[in-house]
């Protein structure tokens, strides 16, 4: 039996996927959704997995195809499934939710090598590799990730810190009893639709 007849894509509310985000995505963050989407199991309609799209976190990730095409522009930012699913199925899923969305479009992605991704999907929808990007270290405080444009002032003494002029934010993030992790940069791809 083909995936086409074992599942069906469709448009799901944003806060259908928050647990799938927050607990099973090794990013354990929600980030900025514009469109949401799920794969179910025909036979049983459970959702077996979530794609989200949305703006990117950095507005240089916007001008990937100039100003007048940034209006355009949007990240393909999670996408998450079951394990065990048929072959393919996370290729067939995006390409299914590429029906859903208004045209035309710029979609970026990335792939995170530090977590063992490495763009197949990406490569077998035919987006484009564009290089390498991506922040060069993460921030974890109390098992939870960060990047560097959460932490300022105010983020640290929300959370009881003491902010000392004197010192860098990484420094002060370290007082906090926060830890930096280097990274490997990520693998960048865009498709035009």
């Amino acid at each position: 039996m083909g995936i086409d007849n074992k599942y069906f894509v469709k448009s799901i509310k944003k806060h259908t996927c928050k647990e799938w985000l927050l607990k099973k995505h090794y990013a354990k963050r929600i980030p900025s959704i514009n469109y949401a989407f799920g794969i179910f199991e025909k036979q049983t309609g459970f959702l077996v997995g979530c794609c989200t799209y949305g703006i990117p976190a950095s507005n240089n990730a916007l001008m990937l195809c100039g100003e007048n095409k940034k209006k355009y522009a949007i990240e393909l930012n999670r996408l998450i499934k079951n394990d065990g699913l048929p072959k393919n199925t996370q290729s067939w899923f995006v390409a299914q939710t590429f029906k859903l969305l208004p045209k035309p479009l710029i979609i970026l992605s990335y792939s995170d090598c530090n977590n063992g991704h490495n763009g197949y999907t990406y490569q077998a929808l035919n987006f484009l590799f564009t290089g390498q990007g991506g922040a060069k270290f993460e921030y974890v405080f109390n098992k939870k990730q960060y990047t560097s444009r959460h932490l300022n002032k105010e983020w640290i003494k929300k959370r009881g810190g003491v902010w000392d002029e004197n010192l860098t934010t990484n420094e002060n993030f370290l007082n906090l009893g926060g830890q930096i992790i280097p990274q490997k940069p990520k693998n960048r791809y865009v498709i035009f639709l």
